[in-house]
């Protein structure tokens, strides 16, 4: 395993439900070659912070917390990766037609009972959200939404619209809200636009090959 280049979030990737979000922070699942942007605590407080899952001033206080309890950091972080890879493998299946493994759905739901043990119903301007207990700061707040999010796509109708990119070397998960539920590829630009250059280049091989 690897770290992975930084890949750029389009408006599409940022618009995904969390779970996909956060599944998607492998690369090459299951491959020899897998990269991962999440290699400790620190990046994976970063990437709450980018999806708005904590605010700047929270990720500073998670940073300080982890560093005054690296132990506590550390498995915070192996229990945040255990919960990445069953949901994913728990959305995986579920595209291949069998669904989660008992085992998948037993973790997913011993992460929401202690997600939900900590939601809270706040007010805001013009209305109510959901929210969450602030009384403690614990590690692994960074992943109570993301299990929430997990159950609430689980049991939604947009299961149907799950997908895995068919793009080259690509493992990662989107809804195909597309009006003919036709879309292939996670990112036009990126995974559409190299496997539309590989199949450029192998007809142009074929075409060569064919003249001589």
């Amino acid at each position: 395993m690897r770290n992975a280049e930084p890949r750029l979030k389009t408006a599409s990737s940022l618009d995904e439900p969390l779970c996909l979000s956060f599944a998607n922070t492998v690369h090459n699942y299951g491959s020899d070659d897998l990269l991962d942007d999440l290699t400790n605590y620190s990046a994976l407080a970063e990437w709450a912070c980018q999806r708005g899952i904590v605010t700047n001033r929270e990720l500073q206080r998670l940073r300080q917390e982890a560093s005054r309890r690296p132990k506590a950091a550390t498995t915070a972080f192996k229990h945040a990766i255990v919960l990445r890879e069953t949901i994913y493998r728990a959305l995986s299946a579920t595209i291949k037609g069998p669904g989660p493994e008992m085992t998948h759905l037993a973790v997913l739901n011993s992460a929401l009972a202690k997600a939900l043990s900590n939601s809270r119903i706040i007010k805001k301007a013009g209305g109510f959200a959901w929210g969450w207990d602030d009384d403690e700061y614990p590690l692994t707040r960074v992943v109570w939404p993301v299990v929430r999010s997990t159950a609430e796509l689980l049991t939604s109708g947009e299961m149907a619209r799950l997908r895995e990119c068919a793009g080259i070397d690509c493992t990662w998960l989107f809804l195909d809200r597309s009006k003919n539920q036709a879309r292939r590829w996670c990112d036009m630009k990126g995974c559409g636009n190299r496997v539309k250059a590989r199949r450029h280049y192998e007809r142009q091989r074929l075409a060569r090959l064919s003249r001589k």
